[in-house]
């Protein structure tokens, strides 16, 4: 087992690629602290892997503190950390107001941040470590009306490389995943817009956002889950800093290629 007697926080775990990646972790061997704010998904996922539930908003210090505190106390200490935890809100530069900017922010990036630092005395206590922050495509290219939540992966890539140059010298690994469409709750919540208007259901509408992506679909969580394995695993010993793109090939599409195939 690839994570045999280790212990993992994931953030956002009760549902999506958090609750795929609690589940995969537990089989591989882990101990495992799910995060989240909703209770009873993050309950229900922490009951079917023996692990344990930290309800509470990544964006509040106390909590990340509290999720640390568990995992020390529940199974001995800590040694990978899942910043998954995300939400994003539409809208161009213009039409974004303080608020909502602000709250993408504070979980998407300073949510991650105090989740991480929170736990770099315990990764620092074992003299290893590994962190995975769950950031997106979008850190890379742009979609239409969506600034805060892009700007806020992209802020994620940032954080990344600082990690991995700070303490790898000390035995910490940190590297970010950059995943496109997955089907999840916040993916079928993209999807309901595009019913009626260019799609027929939810399935139909994960074909046409993935009408131009070689493989022709979106992930599953339990394809973002097996990312985050490698990442966090000894299989990825000599691999921090960096970004590992799943997207099923879009960002390898020349846009001309897709342009010519509408006209």
């Amino acid at each position: 087992m690839r994570l045999e007697d280790r212990v993992a926080i994931i953030s956002g775990g009760g549902t999506g690629i958090g609750a795929a990646t609690a589940r995969l972790f537990a089989r591989e061997g882990a101990k495992v602290v799910v995060t989240g704010r909703r209770p009873e998904p993050l309950e229900a996922v922490a009951a079917e892997v023996g692990g344990r539930a930290v309800v509470g908003d990544t964006a509040d210090p106390g909590h990340v503190t509290e999720a640390v505190s568990v995992a020390r106390e529940a199974f001995g200490g800590l040694d990978v950390v899942v910043a998954n935890a995300g939400i994003g809100f539409g809208g161009a530069t213009g039409d974004v107001d303080d608020e909502r900017w602000e709250r993408t922010f504070d979980v998407n990036v300073t949510g991650a941040f105090r989740l991480v630092r929170a736990a770099l005395p315990s990764l620092l206590e074992r003299g290893k470590g590994t962190i995975v922050l769950v950031s997106s495509v979008s850190a890379l290219a742009s979609g239409t009306e969506g600034v805060a939540y892009q700007a806020s992966k992209a802020a994620l890539l940032g954080l990344t490389r600082s990690l991995a140059v700070d303490y790898g010298p000390r035995g910490i690994r940190a590297n970010a995943l950059l995943p496109g469409w997955v089907v999840t709750e916040m993916g079928d919540r993209a999807m309901e817009s595009l019913i009626g208007e260019t799609a027929t259901s939810i399935e139909d509408a994960y074909g046409v956002v993935t009408r131009h992506t070689p493989l022709r679909r979106a992930a599953t969580a339990d394809e973002m889950a097996a990312c985050c394995l490698f990442l966090a695993s000894n299989e990825s010993s000599y691999v921090t800093g960096t970004t590992l793109v799943a997207d099923g090939g879009g960002l390898a599409v020349d846009l001309t290629e897709t342009a010519w195939e509408s006209a």
